[in-house]
């Protein structure tokens, strides 16, 4: 049942993914990105972390996206505006979405797990104070980047979206 579950929720994932990407209306791309990481929080509760997927639910499918439909809607992007590109730029980014994804993979295959020291020791990761302590003590420097980086996005959708004063 759960196998079941997993290729049932893999293939919303990657369906949600590619509607996002090939979606030409941009509110509707931040509708199946919702659902994508909908789907992505349900392959977290599969692996038991419940915890992780409900921390997920909360803050990219609430606040992130609230940002982005915020950051969509006051940029009011119209289809009708859009200058068409050309094929050669269509292709070079192709190419270049096929090469950075190539090296991702060869470089992601080519490396150990990095929880191999905490599987030796039993210690289950599930629980909320040892994803603490990890989060905390050895990726500290990844979380509190993280943390100015969204510190940074709020600020930027805020200068965004003030009125300029006209002086006249």
């Amino acid at each position: 049942m759960i196998e079941i579950l997993f290729y049932i929720l893999s293939a919303v994932t990657l369906g949600s993914a590619f509607l996002t990407i090939l979606s030409k209306n941009p509110i509707h791309s931040a509708i199946w990105l919702v659902i994508c990481f909908f789907s992505i929080a349900g392959h977290y509760a599969l692996l038991n972390s419940q915890f992780l997927a409900m921390v997920h639910i909360i803050v990219y499918s609430g606040a992130i996206m609230i940002l982005m439909l915020f950051t969509i809607m006051l940029m009011n992007l119209n289809i009708s505006d859009e200058i068409a590109k050309p094929i050669v730029t269509k292709i070079i980014a192709t190419v270049c979405f096929c090469l950075i994804g190539f090296f991702l993979v060869s470089s992601l295959a080519q490396t150990a797990p990095a929880l191999e020291t905490y599987t030796q020791t039993g210690v289950d990761f599930q629980t909320i104070q040892v994803l603490g302590k990890v989060l905390l003590n050895e990726f500290v420097l990844p979380f509190e980047m993280a943390a100015i980086l969204l510190l940074m996005a709020m600020i930027g959708a805020v200068l965004i979206s003030k009125k300029e004063k006209k002086t006249a």
